[in-house]
């Protein structure tokens, strides 16, 4: 009996060392990360482009599709270079959208241009691959990636998480590894929510956070 006691006593050392060795990495992860978003307002933020409205509700930013020309989006004030960006996605109504990063405004036209990171709910299902917003279309899209092309949900929540340090630019849906780009063309810029003309659509933002890795703009 006694030699089991010492094998369970060391058994529960293991466990507790484990666990104190494990929280610090857990919670060195979540350092640093602020919101976005602050669940009541869309202070920080600002709309551009097309006529699509955005509205806060029920904690989250509501983006509406409106008869009209034009892709809109809901911009920050501020520039990000290197950053881990978090956030969840809802499709009340299904229709393309995206997650702009490191993106500009052209002043003719107010017309947002740069790095998406694609919300798509078709058939083709390249939700996570990255195109380029009025300039040099997709830069890396899913077709030959199944398993990232089946992560997007279509009826619920989906969390997406944006890398990008240098010209290193991954992403991932639901914790699915999608894009692996490397591209030179911007280092930093703003971040923005997409409501892509045309049809119908209604989409949900939540959960909005950054944590910045590096320069700052």
């Amino acid at each position: 009996m006694k030699h089991a006691h010492r094998i369970l006593v060391s058994v529960m050392s293991l466990v507790i060392l484990s666990a104190v060795s494990c929280g610090p990495a857990v919670g060195a992860e979540e350092e640093g990360f602020v919101p976005l978003f602050d669940g009541k307002t869309l202070d920080g933020w600002e709309k551009h482009g097309g006529p699509a409205v955005y509205s806060v509700e029920d904690g989250t930013i509501l983006g509406e599709v409106r008869p009209g020309r034009g892709n809109t989006f809901l911009c920050t004030k501020k520039e990000y270079a290197d950053f881990i960006l978090e956030l969840e996605v809802k499709l009340d109504v299904p229709g393309n959208s995206g997650i702009q990063f490191r993106s500009h405004i052209r002043e003719k036209g107010d017309r947002v241009f740069g790095y998406q990171c694609e919300i798509d709910p078709s058939k083709r299902a390249w939700s996570g691959g990255i195109y380029d917003e009025a300039r040099r279309g997709w830069l890396y899209s899913l077709k030959d990636k199944e398993d990232a092309r089946k992560a997007f949900k279509v009826d619920d929540w989906n969390k997406y998480v944006i890398k990008a340090v240098g010209n290193s630019l991954k992403t991932w849906v639901n914790d699915v590894p999608c894009a692996d780009l490397t591209d030179d063309a911007d280092a930093s810029g703003i971040i923005a929510l997409q409501v892509h003309a045309g049809g119908q659509g209604k989409i949900r933002w939540r959960n909005i956070r950054i944590k910045e890795l590096g320069g700052k703009k």
